[in-house]
């Protein structure tokens, strides 16, 4: 459609990759996409560094709208700056940089300037505005909350109850190796669990898990990044999804298990709990490896508990955000720029 608002929208490059499949990447995909069919004009720039994000901000013309993904402004915060001074810039923060233990003192900066350059910030979760907020990053009534959405699936139908799924880059903050750790420490081996994520980003502790997954006799399996078909497979047939990220600002995998209507095991971390709002998963505390292993085990043991998780996990399936309710929100904040 054309003869609407327009608006410049500068991404992370590779976010049609489907071998960089990634939260952020999806939810990019989604907002470019509503906006376009709901009528505005989107003029989508891909950056891969820093240069690249300058250039993108130098080159939006005066008095234009740019929309710029959080991890973008934080690769060039002084351009970002000056862009500031002559355009209408929004950032969309899906993660809060300052969250994560080993960010550097340099990152952090550049998350604040950016944030703070910004006529306002869309942020995925309640948790990531306050934060923001709490760390003044940026004022309350700058920052907007627009909720990953939740496509409508089939219920799931899984072979068995120990059909484990986990999806997720493969990297430290998502904590594969804690939940590694925590089947290790399970005394029956009628489980599988499948993990769902790039192993590119992270090699070094990505080729650890591997070397790890491998001593569990096939039961473990690294799937790499998938695309949209063969991940729905994925869902259709698992019984739980374990979400054991120890950084997590939302967590789009644990939306899409909603949609599946998955119970979900999940660290307490960030966002996590307000995505489980309304029941149908279990917390325990990020990192803790005992605590993830106890959770398992009473769901692998205690039926009572599977069906009640099970009945939460559907009845909370009416009231899920829907995409077009996350992209009218993004919408709003826009045309309020």
């Amino acid at each position: 459609m054309t003869g609407g608002p327009s608006v410049r929208f500068v991404v992370p490059a590779g976010v049609d990759d489907p071998r960089r499949v990634s939260g952020g990447n999806v939810y990019d995909r989604k907002i470019r996409d509503g906006l376009r069919d709901g009528g505005w004009a989107v003029t989508t720039i891909e950056a891969a560094d820093a240069g690249a994000a300058a250039s993108a901000l130098r080159d939006a013309p005066d008095g234009g709208l740019v929309l710029v993904d959080g991890l973008v402004a934080g690769w060039a915060p002084d351009v970002a700056e000056e862009a500031a001074t002559r355009v209408r810039l929004v950032v969309l923060a899906h993660m809060l940089v300052a969250a994560f233990p080993d960010a550097t003192d340099a990152a952090v900066e550049a998350e604040r300037r950016a944030c703070a350059a910004a006529l306002g910030v869309i942020t995925t979760s309640r948790w990531t505005a306050d934060e923001l907020a709490r760390r003044g990053l940026a004022e309350p009534d700058r920052i907007a909350v627009a909720r990953p959405g939740a496509e409508p699936r089939d219920v799931a139908q899984p072979r068995s109850d120990g059909d484990l799924l986990c999806v997720g880059v493969i990297a430290p903050h998502k904590g594969q190796d804690t939940l590694l750790a925590a089947l290790g420490q399970l005394d029956r081996r009628d489980w599988t669990c499948a993990m769902v994520g790039s192993e590119e980003t992270y090699p070094e502790y990505a080729a650890a898990i591997a070397r790890a997954a491998r001593g569990f006799g096939g039961r473990v399996r690294l799937r790499g990044a998938l695309g949209e078909d063969a991940l729905a497979d994925e869902y259709r047939r698992s019984a739980l999804l374990v979400a054991p990220s120890r950084v997590e600002a939302s967590g789009m995998a644990i939306a899409d298990a909603r949609a599946w209507g998955l119970p979900v095991v999940a660290a307490e971390a960030g966002g996590i709990p307000d995505t489980l709002a309304g029941g149908g998963g279990l917390l325990v505390a990020p990192g803790d490896a005992p605590a993830l292993a106890g959770a398992l085990r009473s769901w692998m043991t205690d039926a009572a508990l599977r069906d009640r998780l099970r009945r939460e996990a559907l009845a909370v399936r009416p009231t899920l955000p829907t995409w077009a309710r996350t992209v009218a929100a993004v919408s709003e904040v826009l045309e309020a720029a």
